[in-house]
């Protein structure tokens, strides 16, 4: 039973900077990839970063790009976004996914989630 666990989410001015988390549990990762995804009120949920567990070659949607930081520690077996010069427009709650590569940047019957996290940001 493959488990998605974030945290660090929260209420940050706009400008500050924010740590997410997101532990797994239940296989193993190597041959997989992480990734963020985000949804606003009344947006569809969109794509913000993924990572390969293996190698750690990242990607990150434009909006992000710059601003966010995708990483992951094997040990731990935890994916973090780190996420600075935050904006109103960031507001969502994100959600932790895992599956293949192409599967994750596509979101296209993406398999494993997490419950999600709120992040509210104040302008």
């Amino acid at each position: 039973q493959v488990q998605l666990v974030e945290s660090g989410g929260g209420l940050v001015q706009a400008g500050g900077s924010l740590r997410l988390s997101c532990a797994a549990s239940g296989r193993t990762f190597s041959s997989y990839a992480m990734g963020w995804f985000r949804q606003a009120p009344g947006k569809e949920r969109e794509f913000v970063a993924a990572i390969r567990w293996s190698g750690g070659s990242a990607y990150y949607s434009d909006s992000v790009k710059g601003r966010f930081t995708i990483s992951r520690d094997s040990a731990k077996n935890t994916v973090y976004l780190q996420m600075n010069t935050l904006n109103a427009e960031d507001t969502a709650v994100y959600y932790c996914a895992s599956d293949t590569w192409g599967t994750v940047l596509t979101a296209r019957g993406l398999r494993y989630w997490g419950q999600g996290t709120q992040v509210t940001v104040s302008s």
